[in-house]
Formats: C-alpha cells, sequence, structure tokens
C-alpha cells in the first residue's frame, strides 16, 4: 500500500472533523438568540464538539506525527471552506439587516 494513502484518509477525516465542529459552533450561535438560557447550550455545545474532536484527532494520529499534522490540515480547510461558503451564501441569499444598512 502506498504512504499516502493514510495520509489521504487522515486529511479526509479532518475535514470531516471540521465540518462537523465548525457546522455545530455554527447551530449553536444560531439557537443562541432563541434561548432564554443560552449559557447551558453554548457550554453543552462546546464540551461534546471538543471531546468529538479530540477523540477523533486521537484515534487518527494512531501515534503517527504525519497522520496528526494531515488531519490537522484537512480540520483548518474545512473551517477556511465553511467560512468561505457561509459568507457567500449571506452576501447572495439574504436580506442586509438594519444595522449593516
Amino acid at each position: 500500500m502506498s504512504p499516502y494513502v493514510p495520509l489521504a484518509l487522515a486529511w479526509a477525516a479532518g475535514v470531516a472533523l471540521g465540518l462537523f465542529y465548525f457546522g455545530g459552533l455554527w447551530l449553536t450561535v444560531r439557537q443562541l438568540a432563541t434561548r432564554n438560557r443560552p449559557v447551558p447550550l453554548f457550554l453543552g455545545s462546546f464540551l461534546v464538539r471538543t471531546v468529538a474532536v479530540v477523540a477523533g484527532f486521537y484515534f487518527v494520529m494512531g501515534g503517527r506525527w504525519e497522520r496528526v499534522l494531515a488531519c490537522l490540515a484537512g480540520f483548518v480547510m474545512a473551517r477556511l471552506l465553511l467560512t468561505s461558503w457561509l459568507r457567500s451564501a449571506r452576501r447572495t441569499g439574504s436580506r442586509p439587516r438594519q444595522d449593516e444598512m
């Protein structure tokens, strides 16, 4: 097997972990305004997302620093892609808020 296959899989796992983490953060932030007590939601979401991502990194790493770097690269790329996509969707698909006028 090629030595690049585990790195590609680690990168893909990093992308998936990033989408899970930052997508969950986006969903949580959207819900905060509708809650009477937003702190438990925010802290619970943070705890679940962080534990899942740290466990995912640990599982993907398998004792190899190269894999954790590939996973981290995928994680950061997912953040960049998700923020870019959300920014463009906001620009094209929604009305401007009062404070943006």
